[in-house]
């Protein structure tokens, strides 16, 4: 498997479950370590980096959000450490999370309970967005971030999200292939192996896996 995710793109990464869209995600923050091969960021290798310098560049939303027995405040801030009061609170409003966090009993100092428990999923999602914002990393990578989601959460975190993207790499695991339309570049993995990479318009031209799969999900969509 090789392929560039040039900088300031948006990079999907799409196949059938256990195709290994999670595992060639978890490889770039060094979640694990490839056995053969180069990871590369700016022609350097990844593992000649400190991980916590590499880990600087990286934020991470996913469909697990993880997220702290502690108060908004502090689990946004989680992002930055020495943010201040008024830049989590701009973090929250282009999340937008900033109208449930002030119906909140204790507004930002509410605690949210042990994994977020005293939120919805979608508001958990909001706040993990929040806290990429504030941490403003170059590096993006969104796993899943909406798939268990209802239509109006999933509204509100992919408007979240248009605040988040512009000016970043990103990489998107995407679990609906309606979401990465406008991707720069489709990584369609199968086995393990990549099977195609292009645009959505032109892998739906070329009829192969991706159009395949397209053609599936659309099809229990209508019958649904």
């Amino acid at each position: 498997m090789s392929f560039t995710a040039k900088p300031g793109t948006v990079t999907a990464i799409v196949g059938r479950s256990g195709s290994g869209k999670t595992s060639l995600i978890r490889l770039l923050p060094r979640f694990y370590e490839p056995s053969s091969g180069h990871i590369m960021l700016d022609d350097l290798d990844i593992r000649e980096l400190k991980l916590a310098d590499l880990r600087r560049q990286i934020a991470l939303v996913s469909q697990q959000v993880m997220l702290f027995d502690d108060s908004v405040m502090a689990n946004v801030r989680y992002g930055k450490a020495d943010a201040s009061d008024a830049e989590v609170w701009q973090a929250l409003r282009a999340a937008n999370a900033e109208e449930f966090v002030l119906k909140l009993p204790e507004g930002v100092h509410t605690a949210i309970g042990e994994r977020g428990g005293r939120l919805s999923g979608g508001q958990k999602q909001r706040l993990a967005i929040a806290r990429a914002i504030l941490k403003d990393a170059p590096i993006l990578i969104l796993d899943e971030a909406t798939a268990a989601l209802d239509n109006e959460s999933e509204r509100l975190v992919q408007d979240a999200l248009a605040h988040l993207i512009p000016d970043r790499t990103t990489l998107i695991i995407a679990h609906r292939l309606s979401t990465v339309e406008h991707a720069d570049q489709v990584l369609v993995l199968d086995e393990g192996r990549l099977a195609e990479v292009g645009t959505h318009a032109e892998l739906l031209q070329r009829g192969g896996l991706y159009s395949h799969l397209h053609q599936m999900q659309f099809r229990d969509s209508d019958s649904s």
